[in-house]
This record gives structure tokens, sequence and C-alpha cells, in this order.
């Protein structure tokens, strides 16, 4: 009597569905509804040995045949009390140790072999032990990893006897796989107990190459298999599935069995934005199990060493295709990497993307948050890290855009500016990250400085000239200007220099002074700078009056117009 499979059917099969999937068929039949989980049965043949039952006491596993004993299996902590015939006509490996021991201990009836390192353990031996046996063996996505590597181990193969446990289990698993998409996943996920078999076996490749075919075939053809039989979901016109509908499975797996599935959509031709959506989902649904604490690790099982490597892991397989991720994202990962301090060359190339990216950036793309109790809502840090990364890349390549990076930074300046927790020496960094040749006009920049300077108010004179410092006065409206001759929180220093300069301007303007002017200004300025030096002019009463003397020098020149617009009617009524 041979051995055949038999997948147990569940409510909501479909006799239509092709069970042929392209790889060897057999007598097998697969549920796709949302019931129970895929299942395979090795109905017994003829064995050599007839057993009665597989007894367990404590530790101890035991063969209950009128035959005695003659071989002792040890797995683990387990101890299985077998016989020779039925394990060694079936297992290559077994038949050499038993060899081997029998030469080795003459005298012994009954050889002692340990197998401590055998994939899936116990349980996965008591399945081995019931196929040898001839009972039923049960198999599922769930343990068809453990059981295909451990044929494997065991040498299991159609060399020994026809239908062996090899062949038997690769069916199964090439079936499971081209058929499923929920238990290839169950199947993943069983891996983790066994990944080094796993690898080496090839299972994690085939599951991955399965994921990927399903998730990169074409749409309008593909055929949900995993539909829930009361709870189906409605296709699109023609039916058209969205194209991120696997994301959700795939960014559950855990990172090594991640990035195999990663690396064969790559190579399936999947769409590169499609993938990076993807690698955003998986970090973001990864991050939000990390808390960000100096001392905190979240959950426990995450340490250091596997945060490191897996967040090179994710820089390393982002597509390299232009636009694939976002900004956004990108800043996350860096903030990562910063935290996690990884390799440095790593660092670089993130930091050199994200930098060529800030020409197409909006301000919503720079915000990464922070989580501690005492820091600034958005991270300031790695976004100074980028623009001077930006900058330096500029420098050696002049690119006429950088005026769109300049209004980019002055709005997140503006942004930021409200933010109680945001240092004196972060806005100014921020600020002066850029050359003075980035900004046209610099009323963005004074716009972000005085919300600081409102929202800060118990800043010290040094801090708010610090804030100030990268502003230029020439580089501002006359609105502007007029705002700031009242702005009685800028720095008095500052204050004092502006409202001198506006009031040699405006005796420029109603004298008429070419290089005089510009001698007097000049000389003016330093007179006031060296005045301040020596702690003139400080008082408010001071500054006061000459504000007074620019509005009133400003109402003699609207008076000085008005009288030229006069003149020049009259003269031109007389011709």
């Amino acid at each position: 009597m041979k051995y055949r499979f038999v997948c147990t059917p569940t409510p909501g099969y479909d006799d239509n569905k092709p069970t042929n999937m392209g790889r060897k068929s057999f007598d097998a039949r697969c549920s796709f509804s949302g019931g129970k989980p895929n299942r395979c049965v090795i109905f017994p043949g003829n064995v050599s040995v007839v057993a009665e039952a597989l007894e367990r006491r404590n530790k101890n596993w035991i063969v209950r045949t009128k035959i005695a004993s003659d071989l002792i299996v040890q797995v683990g902590d387990s101890i299985f009390h077998l016989h020779k015939l039925p394990v060694v006509s079936k297992s290559e490996y077994l038949n050499k140790l038993v060899f081997e021991r029998s030469n080795g201990e003459r005298g012994s009836n009954s050889p002692k072999i340990h197998l401590d390192n055998l994939p899936g353990g116990t349980e996965t031996f008591e399945l081995v032990v019931k196929f040898c046996y001839g009972w039923k063996v049960d198999v599922t996505a769930t343990n068809i990893a453990a059981l295909y590597s451990a044929a494997h181990f065991l040498e299991m193969s159609d060399d020994l006897e026809q239908g062996n446990l090899i062949s038997k289990t690769e069916a199964f698993l090439s079936f499971v796989m081209f058929s499923s998409w929920k238990d290839t996943f169950q199947i993943l996920k069983s891996c983790e107990s066994v990944t080094s078999w796993a690898k080496e076996f090839h299972i994690l490749k085939r599951c991955s190459e399965a994921i990927a075919w399903r998730a990169c075939i074409n749409q309008k053809v593909f055929d949900l298999d995993d539909f829930d039989a009361n709870n189906k979901q409605e296709l699109k016109p023609e039916g058209i599935v969205d194209s991120s509908w696997w994301f959700e499975d795939v960014s559950a797996l855990r990172i090594d069995h991640f990035i195999e599935v990663i690396e064969s959509i790559k190579q399936k031709g999947m769409k590169s934005e499609l993938v990076g959506l993807c690698i955003a989902k998986w970090t973001a649904k990864w991050l939000s199990q990390i808390s960000f604490g100096l001392n905190n690790i979240t959950p426990k099982h995450l340490n250091r060493q596997l945060r490191r490597v897996t967040t090179e892991s994710l820089i390393k397989i982002l597509p390299e295709e232009e636009n694939s991720v976002s900004c956004n994202f990108l800043l996350h990962l860096l903030k990562l990497g910063l935290l996690m301090k990884i390799n440095g060359e790593l660092l670089k190339k993130l930091e050199r993307r994200i930098a060529s990216m800030l020409e197409q950036c909006c301000v919503a793309d720079l915000l990464v948050k922070n989580h501690g109790e005492n820091e600034t809502v958005y991270d300031v840090d790695t976004v100074i890290r980028v623009v001077e990364r930006y900058v330096s890349s500029v420098l050696r390549d002049p690119a006429p855009r950088i005026f769109v990076v300049g209004r980019l930074v002055d709005g997140y300046l503006t942004l930021l500016a409200r933010d109680k927790h945001l240092k004196a020496n972060s806005f100014q960094l921020l600020a002066q990250a850029l050359p003075k040749t980035a900004r046209h006009c610099d009323d963005n920049l004074y716009q972000a400085m005085d919300i600081y300077l409102k929202g800060h108010p118990n800043l010290t004179e040094e801090e708010r000239t610090s804030v100030c410092k990268a502003m230029e006065y020439h580089k501002l409206s006359q609105e502007a200007r007029q705002h700031m001759m009242k702005n009685d929180r800028l720095p008095v220093r500052l204050r004092t220099q502006l409202i001198l300069v506006e009031q040699v301007n405006m005796t420029r303007s109603m004298t008429g002074a070419g290089s005089t002017f510009r001698r007097t200004k000049a000389q003016a300025i330093i007179k006031v700078s060296q005045g301040l030096e020596k702690g003139w002019m400080r008082s408010q009463n001071e500054i006061k009056m000459m504000k007074n003397e620019v509005e009133t020098m400003n109402m003699q020149l609207n008076q000085l117009n008005m009288c030229k617009i006069e003149l020049q009617k009259q003269v031109k009524s007389w011709h």
C-alpha cells in the first residue's frame, strides 16, 4: 500500500479553482477560504514493525510493540525508545550512526544516539517517529518548515524508500507556497525557530519568491485566494486590486525574512515607489515598538545591537531610484541611524540622498518628531546636518535652486519658533547653515526671528543677538524695516544700529548726498558700534529719541516729495 497525501478540505472550498500551480501535483485538495488552514495527512502503508502506540512517560517516549526496543535516540532532554529496522530503513543519517555505534559498542544491543541539533527538536522528531512506524502524520503550514528541514537533516530520501519523508514534505511545501498566500506567511513565521536550516534548505528563498510572484503578478488578472467566504472584499472595476494590498502581510515579517521578501520583489520588477512605501510601512510598524529614551529598551529583546543592524539593513535595501522613498521617511531613518550610531559611510550616503531632495521638499517633509519630555517637538539637529550637507554639495556644484531651500529653511524656522524647548543656539545654527546668498529677501527670516523672540521672553541679551545674527538689514523690505524700528524685542545694539542706519538713509534722501553720504554713514555706524562697546546709548530713552528723530525725518521727507510733485505739475502747466 503506497503513501498518499490528503489535504483536508474546509468549508468554502471552490472546486473550480486550479490546484496545479506549475509544480508536480499530487492527490490533494486545499482550502482558499478564511476557515481552517491547509492540512496534509500521511496515511500508513506497509511497515516492518507493527506498533500499537507511542507513549510518553515524563521525558521518555516508548513505542509499544510486541518486540523489545533495540535503539535509543535522545533529542534534547527527551529519550525515544525505538526499533532499528523501521528507523534505519528510512533515514540514511541514522543508519550511519547506528552502524558506527554498533561497531563501537560491542556487547550492547541498544545503541544510544544523540541528536542535539535536530531541526524542530522533540516535537518534530515525534512526527518523524510516527512516519517511520506508519502512523498518520498531520502536516500543516506551522510545522512543515521544521519537518522538511528534519527530513533533509536525517537524509530521508527516496533512495532508501519510494515516497520517503523528503519527497512527501517537498510536495506539500511546494503546493502550499503556490496555492495559499496566508499559509506561505505562516511557513515563514514557523521558520523563525529553525532559521539556519530554513536558509540552508532554501525554504526562506522559496517562500520569498512565491510572495514576490504573487505581489508582482498583473493586477487585472490576479485572483485573490484568501477571501473570507462570509466577508469578501469588493474588487475595483475590472477586477483591479489595490497595488499595495500586500503591504500589511509583508510588514509583519521579521527583519531578516522581510529583507528576503523585499529583495525577491525587487528582482521581480516591482515598482520602486511601492517597494519604498512597503519599507516605510515596515519601519513605522517597527519603530512603534521602540522607546527612544536613553536607557529604555522596549521590548527587551530588541537590544541595541539588533536595532543598529536592523537600521543598517533597512538603509541597504532602499531602492536606488529617485523619489522612490519620501524625504520625511529618510529623515526618520537618519535620526534612528544617528541614535543607533550606525556605520559612518551609510550615514553619509543617507545624508547625501536627503540633501539631494531638499529642493523638491515642503516644510511638512522636514518634520520628524522627538519623544523626550524636555526635547523640542521636532528634531532640529538632524535637519541641520542635512542642510549643511546640502550646502557642501552646492559649493562644489552651484545649484540655481538654492533660493528654494532658503525659503524652505525659513518656513521650517517659522514653524519651530514657538517651541519653548528650542534653544537659541539651535535656531542660530539652522538660520546660518545656509550661505547669505541663499536668500533674496530676509523678510521670512525676520518673521521667524520675531516669533522666536516673542515666544522666548526670558532670553539674555547675548542669546537675542545670536538669534538675529543671520539676518541682513539691507535685504529687508521697507515694511519689515518699519516693523523693526518699533520692535522692542530685538537686542538693544541691533535696534540702535538699525535706527542710526535708517536715520542716515533719510538724510541721504533729503540731501541727495553721494560719496559724502557713504562716508558719513560708515563713520556713524563705526561711532555707534564703538559707543555701544563702551556702554553708551544703552538707555531706552536715547533709543526712543533716535526713533522719534527718524519718524520726524520721514515725515519731512514725505512733505518734500509732495512739494516736488506740486512743482513738477506747475512746470508742466507753464509749458
